[in-house]
């Protein structure tokens, strides 16, 4: 089944929700503001996959099968190794399928502002000094440009497969607002 637009209406009234798309589109963010429409509670997932120095937390994959069990819930869909539970107890995909410029100029900008501000991110953790993007090949501003045609890659295999949930796929900020607006 081809993707729907941000104009297309849902076909059901949504209960469990995944976001997809590369580090810096917005998913936490668009998880968040589609929790509070839909009121329903949202789970993010780098809260429950990085404990303190960035350590993973052994309760992570435990976490993330509870909370999917339950009824309604709206997450990112990332963590490779809970990705198909997931996606097994889903009933719709958000794709944010952005331009690589703008992710990047996004992360950037995230990037460099949490790291100048020490934002405290996720159980004490903070963005590492900006000239580990040299010197650490999972620094997240590298991670984003490697993963990005692995991402798209992803959804368009899920498409492909024809056993998805109805996926809307966003291809701007434009419509993630107004297909926010309309739910």
């Amino acid at each position: 089944m081809p993707p729907l637009g941000a104009s297309d209406p849902l076909p059901h009234h949504p209960r469990r929700v995944l976001v997809a798309g590369c580090s810096g589109a917005g998913k936490s963010t668009l998880a968040a503001a589609l929790a509070g429409r839909l009121g329903i509670p949202y789970h993010e997932l780098d809260a429950l996959r990085h404990g303190a120095e960035w350590v993973p937390r052994a309760e992570f994959e435990a976490d993330v099968a509870a909370f999917a069990a339950t009824e309604r819930w709206v997450t990112e869909w990332q963590g490779g190794s809970v990705r198909p539970l997931l996606l097994a107890r889903a009933d719709l995909v958000v794709w944010l399928d952005l331009p690589r410029w703008r992710v990047f100029s996004q992360l950037l900008r995230r990037t460099v502002h949490r790291r100048l501000h020490r934002t405290e991110l996720w159980n004490g953790n903070v963005e590492p000094p900006l000239w580990t993007f040299v010197t650490d090949p999972e620094h997240v501003l590298r991670w984003a440009w490697s993963s990005y045609r692995r991402n798209r890659h992803r959804m368009r295999e899920l498409l492909a497969g024809g056993a998805a949930p109805p996926v809307v796929r966003l291809r701007s900020r434009r419509e993630i607002r107004r297909w926010l607006a309309s739910i």
